[in-house]
Parts: structure tokens; sequence; C-alpha cells
């Protein structure tokens, strides 16, 4: 086998490209399945509920000539409490250190106030822009080209992309036009890594998905998750112990259920979706505690991590 040259060793790391793209939006429009489906891999949780993701996650994908760091941020809203407070600055903070901003809209859905402020934030982001209208595999086709215009009309957009986040549709040309606005230079990260958060991160995360499943109504926004506990043991398990905050008692019991079976459903389902991600046997640890209010409280938020960029 020819050995290759160091001058063609050269030439290809100045071929490659990187940089950082925030996926911007507000809660429901997709930004969490569009990080997924872009990497292969589920790395955000997913719900049919809004404001699923509370903080940012981190995903990479490599190519041959590029390494995109995608950065998949909480939905904006009108912050209620300092949880929500920190999830808003999270998404500025992602917007302002990127490389790019792609922000995902509901092609079925407008919200004139949400929207505008979203538009105004990024009007002031030196960086390049591209537009991402998602879900058009269910909304009538004549209906896109006055909606790309509205964008258009803007002048804050360099590449307006229709896409269905979910069916894949368009995310080889969403794709290209992000490796167009790539600056040269080396990977960040080795070819082999998609993210960058800890597993004991996803495991937590994963056990809150189950929560928005399984709990009605209101109640999974009261709870949050933390792993105290992850531990790789060879020829064993992975041993992990988690606990899942309420905000009062009465919640506690629901999450629990009678005689256990509700905590006993949601441990099983969480144990099988950990076990996929890591590919290994895992030994789920899960018990409920009441924090009061732990969503004002700034002291326990910081400890949850709230407050940290990946």
């Amino acid at each position: 086998m020819a050995k290759i040259k160091p001058e063609e060793n050269v030439r290809a790391e100045s071929l490659k490209r990187s940089g950082v793209a925030a996926i911007a939006g507000r809660p429901n429009v997709g930004k969490s399945t569009l990080l997924n489906n872009l990497l292969g891999q589920k790395l955000s949780i997913v719900s049919s509920k809004a404001q699923t993701t509370r903080q940012q996650v981190l995903g990479i994908l490599t190519r041959e000539n590029s390494q995109i760091v995608f950065i998949d941020t909480p939905g904006f809203i009108e912050p209620h409490d300092r949880l929500q407070e920190f999830m808003i600055q999270a998404s500025f903070k992602a917007v302002s250190g990127a490389d790019l901003v792609i922000l995902i809209t509901d092609a079925r859905e407008r919200d004139t106030l949400a929207d505008s402020i979203l538009l105004d934030r990024l009007s002031k982001v030196d960086v390049p822009r591209i537009v991402a209208i998602n879900k058009i595999d269910l909304v009538p086709k004549e209906t896109l080209l006055p909606l790309m215009d509205e964008f258009q009309k803007t002048g804050l957009f360099e590449a307006i992309v229709p896409i269905s986040a979910i069916l894949g549709d368009g995310l080889d040309r969403l794709i290209a036009e992000i490796e167009a606005r790539l600056s040269p230079g080396h990977f960040r990260y080795s070819e082999d890594q998609i993210a960058t958060q800890p597993l004991r991160f996803f495991a937590a995360e994963l056990i809150r998905e189950t929560l928005y499943e399984l709990l009605d109504d209101e109640l999974p926004y009261a709870t949050t998750v933390q792993v105290e506990e992850y531990k790789e043991r060879p020829g064993k398990k992975v041993y992990i112990r988690a606990l899942v905050y309420t905000e009062r008692e009465s919640q506690k019991k629901i999450v629990i259920g009678s005689q256990g079976a509700q905590l006993k459903k949601i441990g099983q389902l969480a144990r099988k979706k950990i076990e996929g991600f890591i590919d290994n046997g895992v030994y789920l640890d899960l018990w409920v505690k009441v924090k009061e209010k732990w969503r004002k409280n700034k002291s326990f938020l910081n400890i949850a991590g709230y407050n940290q960029i990946p």
C-alpha cells in the first residue's frame, strides 16, 4: 500500500472546515428532532409536551471534510420562574457564542410576538443565519412560498431551507448550507465523538423523558432528575443511582404510585432506554424526593447544572 505523502496530509487538512451551529426557536418546533436526525443518534430527549429541553445539548456531526458542532437550545419562552430564566439565558448564550445560527420554525404555526423578539435578538448577532422551516410534510405546498418570502424580506437570513426533521426531507441541503458557511480549520473533537456531556447527563435526561411520557398534565414540569452515582463495573451491569425531585409531597406520591407501581414502570422504561443508549446492562436505583419550589431555588438550580454551558 502506498504511503500518504506529507504534502497530501497538509492538503487534506487545508480542506477541513469546522464551526459551532446553534439551533434556536420556540418550544415544540422540532429542534431536538432535528439534532437527533442530523446526527443519526438520539441525544436530545423528545416529547409532545412543550419545553422538554431544559439544558443545552451538544452534538457533533463529522463528515469527510467538515465537523459541525450543533447546540440544541431550550425553546424561547417568556420566563415565569428561575428555571425558565436559566433556560432562556442558556439559549441566548449559545446563539451569541456560535459561528452560525439556525432558526427553526414550524410551518404550521406563527407566534408573532415570540417570533418578533427572536428576530430582534438574531438581528444583533453578527454571524451567518439560516432559517429552517420545519414540518413541511404537514402543510400544503402552496403555503410555503409566501412563508419563505416573509423570512426573505427580513433581510436576516442567508438561506431559507424547508425541511421535515422527522422524515429527513431537506436535511442534506441544510447540511450543505451550513458547511458552506464554516470556517477553514482543524476539527475540534475526535472524529468518532458525537457528544461532550458525560453519560450520567444522558441517563438523567432519559429518565426525565420517561417522566414526560408517563405523567400527565403539568407534573413533568414539576420534576427534575439528578444522577448521584454512575458506576461502571467490569463484567457487571452499570450501576446508576438517580433521584427524581418533585416540589410537593402529593406529587411524590403520584410519581411513586400505588404500592410503588408507577415508579417501577418509570424505572423499567427508563432503564431500557439507557441500556440502548450506552449498549450495556443497567441496574437503575431510582428514588423520589421532595424539594419545595426547586424551580425558583437558585442554589439548587446551580447544583443541578442548569446554569452551565457544555
